[in-house]
């Protein structure tokens, strides 16, 4: 298989998400998958106990330290341990789904930095919108989430609370080259093909809005989808999350950011509202 997929899975509700997004871009896609879970260096490879070393008098300061690097061991074993878990499950999920090609992968350290060290030969990586924390705050982005999208150069797909079939997606087209590249992306990907595409414009009603759509239906359909375009006024979070719910959307397909040079340095705020209030996933291009 020519195309690879990175799919990042913890012990949060989003999880089995992941893992049924994966499948369906697998086989959609005819992909591998490699499933990846990271260690934050405190659980992997010692704890953050209380620095103590210099307020225990006497004799028992080296019993006592001695026995906080035990329990800091112990903590660290347990930590792989449910790592390995972790995979496990997540590998057998994907096996009973029909994905043959599946490895695992457990590393202690920076997520972000894992996940740029091993982007280089995959074709996407896929996120959870939460993380381990999902339940206890459940209007906030992960920020685990957020700094991956500003670090990798890869498509991102972030897999919503649970799968459904995906039947019809939107293109949001603020005319921004990240849009450009996710257009080319559809056209030579097989994962999207046979499914109804609109592509949305969200401002004014003008002609150059009208014939950057019709340029972009234009190669759509040349590609083999079926396509509806449309200009809305409004906010575009706000258009795009009642496109969403009036159009029967399954996927959004936008850019991760917007123009303002600003904007480079943090995520895009439609982008990032967009993926709060989303109930569907968003594939994001940079």
């Amino acid at each position: 298989m020519d195309k690879k997929i990175l799919a990042l899975v913890d012990t949060s509700t989003y999880a089995q998400s992941v893992c049924d997004h994966a499948a369906w871009v697998a086989k959609g896609a005819n992909a591998g998958v490699t499933l990846l879970h990271v260690l934050g260096r405190r659980d992997g490879i010692g704890g953050d106990s209380m620095n103590l070393s210099g307020s225990i008098g006497l004799g028992a300061r080296s019993a006592l330290l001695a026995e906080l690097a035990d329990l800091d061991a112990q903590r660290a074993k347990l930590a792989q341990q449910k790592g390995r878990a972790v995979l496990e499950d997540a590998e057998r999920h994907l096996k009973d789904a029909s994905v043959d090609e599946v490895s695992t992968k457990l590393r202690i350290g920076d997520l972000v930095e894992t996940v740029t060290d091993l982007e280089g030969d995959q074709d996407l990586v896929l996120i959870g919108k939460r993380g381990e924390a999902a339940d206890f705050a459940k209007g906030h982005l992960g920020s685990n989430l957020e700094r991956v999208v500003r670090a990798t150069s890869k498509p991102v797909l972030v897999a919503s609370r649970a799968f459904k079939p995906v039947r019809r997606f939107l293109i949001a087209d603020d005319g921004g080259r990240s849009v450009d590249k996710a257009v080319d992306h559809l056209c030579q990907s097989t994962l999207f093909k046979g499914l109804d595409c609109l592509v949305l414009t969200v401002g004014p009603d003008t002609a150059e809005a009208r014939n950057r759509l019709a340029e972009t239906e234009r190669k759509l359909t040349s590609a083999g989808y079926t396509v509806t375009t449309d200009v809305r006024p409004g906010l575009p979070e706000t258009v795009i999350g009642d496109a969403v719910e009036g159009d029967q959307i399954d996927l959004v397909v936008m850019g991760a950011y917007g123009h303002s040079r600003i904007r480079t340095l943090i995520i895009g705020s439609t982008t990032a509202e967009m993926l709060r209030s989303c109930r569907v996933p968003v594939m994001l291009f940079r």
